[in-house]
């Protein structure tokens, strides 16, 4: 006799953001840092509602809770973080192939990190690429 709740853990990172998913059955409250996504700006609220819609049209309607805790970063770049693991804590959650494959076909970023990083500074200079204009006067 299983006794214990089905909690799945998800992680998703953008640039030095790292969000952790915690995602177990409930009524469908979908919570960032312990506030409501509802209460978000208006881009920021829609980039966490992508999966949520994409899920509901294929599984139907959502009932498991999700909290994430997102930490570093920027504003934009936690709520990427936060989306990317919402996004593969539902797949998780449900073990969905189909929804897997929607989630890629609409965005490959839904379900993979973007692994793109600032470039590293060149040696004795004080840039990454563009080099300082020199005179030959």
């Amino acid at each position: 006799m299983e006794n214990k709740l089905k909690r799945i853990v998800a992680s998703g990172k953008r640039k030095t953001a790292k969000a952790r998913a915690i995602i177990m059955k409930g009524s469908g409250q979908i919570k960032i840092n312990k506030k409501n996504y509802e209460n978000m700006q208006m881009f920021d609220k829609l980039q966490i509602q992508e999966p949520l819609k994409i899920a509901e049209k294929i599984i139907g309607p959502i009932n498991f809770d999700v909290n994430i805790e997102v930490k570093g970063g920027g504003e934009k770049s936690q709520v990427e973080a936060a989306r990317l693991a919402l996004a593969k804590a539902i797949v998780n959650f449900t073990k969905s192939e189909a929804l897997s494959k929607a989630f890629s076909n609409y965005d490959r970023n839904l379900l993979v990190a973007d692994v793109r990083r600032k470039e590293a500074y060149k040696p004795g200079d004080s840039k990454a690429r563009k080099k300082r204009q020199s005179s030959k006067r």
